[in-house]
């Protein structure tokens, strides 16, 4: 035993002090660093406010309201000032705040299993977002914050209530910077003049941002009606009040799709809350652009604007370095997943996005779509939507990330911005109805709304896609099903043999999709079956990848495979 007085005992407890001063210091100065303050409120007697809720499932405060379209839409109607408006908007979606972030964490849980590299996740965000709040408005401050009252206890071993909804904002980029490979492929255009039927402004989106079904499950189609700038409407979900879609009583749309990014390294602006502070202050492109001018974000965007005061549409890019305005050369103008402007055509990013990512050829198709359809109206739009076919309409597989419909769209939606317009896709994706609204009822015929009404325009809505009961539908939801079994037991690193009937029935329920043969040879080399697993390697090689890293991963495992059939033979 060490003897308690010796210089050598005195200098180790001298060293055990120091170390464990340094990590008390250090973890007392990352709590400091990393807390994010909530804003002052003022009207605090609104907690005070009960919800109303009557036998039809209508709840209400005062004007404020949330009710389940027999769409299955949840449709809300807020207004007031910004505090008021997220204690209101906490108190009638309560539930469906608490769902979504159950959903969104099991998607998190899904993706990284580990709780070590659970834990990391949540250090590094607090310390990426510990600036967050200089960067958001105080108007959007106090309205999260309202909201957060609303958040579940649950969940407090995230952070307080008020951080995590705050860091749920900048959730769509942080995910679209750090997964770059599994890059949101949303789709959007616009068309209008000699290339629409009766010359209006028509736009058309898929928001194909997937963390899970559950996540989608609860659509909020909110419209709001602030105490400053523009009455407005956008598809969130519970928690949520920037925008991803969205339209204002000015005509004015607003919808974002991702670019790629470099990694970010500090907080800035969540995009959602620029798209945010258009739809709710523009009234035009310029306007648009301007406010987008002013706001400094962390990873980039396409920003797609359609105005009724222009009758065209532009594209605003954002980078957290550049900003460009991208004008149509024509009456019509696309938007996937890169940049397009002389602003970005040497950008490195850029350049390889384009090469090895489904951007490009998705684009194509959307062009084809929209010079075999003009002139278009509304119905057509649809179509293009929907449409799950390649490049001259060869097929590519169900759920390819080249099609621009993918089959994973959280929504889809088309905007007639003259007549104040806007058709909402049903589940599934954008295979079931589109819902159409009327802005200018909605903010002046249905606020207030005293009982369960129904506020769409169902002789104008557009009815579900025939594949939707069609027998290749049925062996796409096969597909999903069987995917998933297959997925599991490749992560129980294919323990227990699944019979060959199961494989052959999982390839033919998708034959043409790379994905099918792909995995079926990752079960193979699992089992070390080489000669099987390069078979289905090849297969996929010969089918539509969409991503070079895919395509790279699959010819990486057929080398391994033919080295080892090699080995063998000799």
């Amino acid at each position: 035993m060490a003897d308690r007085k010796s210089p050598r005992f005195k200098r180790l407890k001298w060293v055990v002090a120091i170390f464990s001063g340094l990590l008390v210091i250090t973890v007392l100065a990352y709590a400091l660093l990393t807390r994010v303050s909530p804003p002052v409120a003022g009207n605090t007697a609104i907690f005070t406010v009960a919800v109303k809720s009557d036998a039809s499932g209508l709840r209400s405060i005062g004007n404020n309201w949330l009710q389940r379209s027999s769409s299955g839409l949840w449709e809300m109607y807020l207004e007031g000032k910004p505090f008021e408006r997220g204690v209101i908007n906490g108190k009638l979606s309560a539930n469906l705040i608490e769902k979504q972030e159950q959903a969104f964490i099991d998607r998190i849980r899904e993706m990284i299993p580990s709780d070590f590299y659970l834990r990391f996740l949540k250090y590094f965000i607090y310390w990426f977002n510990r600036d967050i709040d200089k960067y958001i408005d105080r108007e959007y401050q106090l309205e999260i914050f309202g909201i957060s009252h609303s958040a579940s206890a649950r969940f407090n071993f995230i952070g307080s209530n008020y951080q995590r909804m705050l860091n749920y904002h900048s959730a769509h980029d942080i995910g679209h910077a750090l997964q770059n490979i599994a890059l949101v492929g949303c789709t959007s255009f616009a068309a209008w003049g000699k290339d629409t039927r009766d010359s209006s402004l028509i736009i058309g989106r898929n928001f194909d941002f997937y963390a899970g079904d559950e996540f989608a499950e609860n659509k909020i189609i909110c419209f709001e009606k602030p105490d400053s700038g523009i009455p407005f409407m956008m598809i969130t979900w519970g928690g949520m009040i920037g925008t991803v879609s969205g339209m204002n009583e000015k005509g004015l749309t607003v919808t974002i799709n991702a670019a790629k990014s470099d990694i970010p390294w500090s907080a800035r602006t969540p995009i959602s809350i620029v798209a945010r502070e258009i739809l709710q202050y523009a009234g035009n492109i310029d306007e648009a652009y301007a406010i987008a001018q002013r706001r400094e974000t962390f990873v980039s965007e396409s920003i797609l604007i359609g105005s009724a005061a222009d009758n065209k549409a532009a594209i605003i890019e954002k980078s957290p370095f550049h900003i460009a305005l991208v004008l149509p050369a024509a009456s019509h103008i696309t938007c996937t997943n890169h940049f397009q402007s002389p602003a970005f055509v040497n950008d490195p990013m850029n350049i390889s996005n384009k090469n090895e990512n489904a951007s490009v050829y998705r684009q194509k198709r959307l062009i084809q779509d929209i010079m075999k359809a003009v002139p278009l109206d509304v119905p057509a739009f649809a179509g293009i939507l929907r449409d799950r076919k390649g490049l001259n309409d060869n097929e590519i597989g169900m759920g390819n990330e080249k099609a621009i419909n993918q089959l994973i769209a959280h929504h889809s939606v088309i905007f007639k911005p003259a007549e104040r317009l806007v058709w909402i896709s049903t589940d599934p994706w954008q295979i079931g109805p589109y819902v159409c609204y009327d802005l200018s009822k909605i903010f002046h015929n249905f606020a207030p709304l005293k009982q369960q009404t129904e506020i769409s325009v169902p002789e104008k809505s557009i009815p579900a896609d025939p594949f939707l009961n069609s027998a290749e539908y049925k062996k796409f939801a096969r597909f999903r099903e069987m995917r998933n079994i297959l997925s599991l037991s490749l992560k129980q690193n294919g323990t227990g043999a699944l019979p060959n009937s199961f494989l052959d029935e999982f390839k033919a329920s998708n034959p043409d999709y790379f994905e099918v043969w792909a995995l079926t040879g990752d079960y193979y080399l699992r089992k070390k079956q080489w000669a099987k697993a390069a078979g289905n390697y090849r297969n996929a090689l010969q089918k539509v990848v969409p991503r070079w890293s895919e395509k790279k991963a699959i010819i990486r495992k057929l080398a391994i495979c033919n080295c080892e059939l090699q080995t063998k033979e000799q």
